[in-house]
């Protein structure tokens, strides 16, 4: 049997079971219930927990973006560890208190918390459609790491357009019949093989072409001065670009609404457990940046159409890899990002039918709010898919992209919480400014102001007209306010 024949079975029995896990999560549950659709009537345990944030977090960017930085911007791939260290700490904050919010409150997205704080349905579809937005970026990236998968593990056999859709189609599948629920379970298998195959993978690319991890990094140092460093001749990222992608990444992490909603799901308790649980998944990523540094003096630059193919190059061309490994590796890599693809679908889907469509349409049944979830996994499903397969954009930069226009929710949050002055004005100024602000250095002025990360600077502006507005007008209702900072 052809290598390419026997990686593809394995590949497609693993989408036959992540499938089942996804299905199956469902049975037996209210089909029709909006509070289970969204977040599994609020009662996952922190097994699910633990595996449905962690495998949420670790996507197609950790085994593709996160090699392609590393081979190709050596030390400014390190970003990665430290924002995964750090990015959940605020939730052990933040999590505990919109969970007790969420359930006197009857919340089930951040837009729902927002509307209800600061008295505005147009705030809670600003946030819906900003998120729906970001979430179809961020989708992406997860279908473009699919598509090369199959694309280069069947070496041509399956096409880009084919791989993204066939694995895409899963995920829309189970996460339109079972909902969040049917997500964390699919998470749980999804989850133990990508850390199974990330720490397998790594290990044994650095020690069969290096021999072990100090000998690697030693080579690298010698052969290309500054690449292990930053900042100076042969850095390719500097101190202040690293430092303040960091901090847009931390400040950002738990903004995401489709995480952010998931301190509807559970107990404080476990929302805590969950923080304190979380770097142990987190040490995941370092095998998976020893990938790229071991193709680095291996991988001439112009064998790759994009850095994030190294991997797959590695597996390929430099040993001898057998098709029941090249499948595993390929059903590991599909792992990551089928887990985040669930989570982020899902999410867009509630937050579209609750924050867009709900305040349009207030008379909408529990039945039919659900009804448009399930079609927009698929709608929102589509445009992610076409801008897979026709953008061009690079895996970490659809995901530092996307978090420029997420990180504006962060004073909307911590104000809402925290400050009982915060009016609505100030909010809705704050953030169009800052979305507006990221979304011109991004798209218009690619240079920056010593070189800061464009979401920071719209972040800034953001915070100064939130909170210069907000002093000069009159909050909706104090007693919100101070409902809100009391809970």
């Amino acid at each position: 049997m052809s290598r390419w024949v026997l990686a593809l079975a394995i590949m497609l029995v693993y989408l036959g079971i992540a499938f089942l896990f996804g299905v199956l999560a469902g049975r037996g549950r209210s089909a029709w219930s909006v509070s289970e659709f969204a977040v599994a009537n609020r009662e996952l345990g922190l097994l699910l927990m633990w595996f449905l944030m962690g495998g949420t977090v670790f996507s197609a960017f950790a085994f593709l973006g996160g090699p392609g930085w590393a081979y190709s911007r050596g030390a400014a791939s390190f970003y990665i560890l430290a924002y995964s260290a750090l990015g959940m700490l605020p939730w052990y904050l933040i999590g505990p208190k919109a969970a007790r919010l969420g359930r006197q409150r009857g919340y089930f997205t951040m837009g729902d918390f927002l509307r209800d704080r600061y008295g505005s349905t147009l705030l809670g579809v600003i946030v819906g459609l900003v998120a729906v937005l970001a979430f179809i970026q961020y989708l992406t990236l997860q279908i473009k790491g699919m598509a090369y998968v199959f694309e280069v593990l069947t070496e041509g056999h399956i096409p880009f357009w084919a791989g993204a859709l066939l694995a895409y189609g899963i995920v829309v599948a189970y996460v339109s019949t079972s909902g969040v629920r049917g997500a964390a379970w699919s998470d749980v298998f999804q989850g133990l093989l990508m850390l199974l195959v990330a720490w397998g993978m790594g290990l044994y690319l650095v020690f069969s072409l290096h021999g072990g991890p100090g000998p690697m990094f030693q080579a690298i140092d010698a052969a290309r001065p500054g690449f292990l460093r930053l900042g100076g001749p042969g850095s390719t990222m500097s101190p202040m670009a690293y430092s303040t992608a960091i901090l847009v990444s931390v400040l950002g992490f738990i903004m995401w609404p489709h995480l952010f909603m998931k301190s509807f799901t559970t107990s404080e308790q476990r929302i805590k457990q969950t923080v304190l649980a979380y770097p142990l998944f987190a040490i995941f990523l370092v095998p998976v940046l020893f990938i790229g540094f071991a193709g680095v003096l291996n991988v001439p630059a112009d064998a790759l159409e994009n850095p994030d193919q190294v991997l797959p190059y590695m597996l390929t061309n430099l040993l001898p890899v057998s098709g029941w490994l090249f499948g595993l590796i390929g059903a590991g890599t599909l792992a990551a990002a089928m887990s985040s693809a669930d989570a982020i679908t899902h999410g867009a889907a509630v937050e579209l039918t609750r924050d867009v469509i709900l305040p349009l349409a207030p008379a909408l049944t529990e039945r039919e709010q659900v009804w448009i979830m399930r079609a927009a996994v698929v709608v929102i499903g589509a445009a992610a898919y076409w801008l897979a397969i026709f953008g061009a954009a690079g895996l970490v930069q659809l995901l530092l992209g996307a978090y420029g226009s997420i990180v504006q929710f962060a004073p909307l949050i911590y104000g809402g919480l925290y400050w009982p002055r915060a009016t609505r004005a100030g909010a809705l100024s704050g953030l169009v400014a800052g979305v507006l602000v990221n979304s011109y250095f991004q798209l218009v002025q690619p240079v920056t102001p010593l070189d800061i990360n464009p979401g920071i600077l719209g972040l800034l502006a953001n915070v100064a007209l939130f909170v210069a507005v907000s002093w000069v007008t009159r909050p909706a209702s104090t007693e919100v306010g101070e409902a809100f900072l009391q809970a």
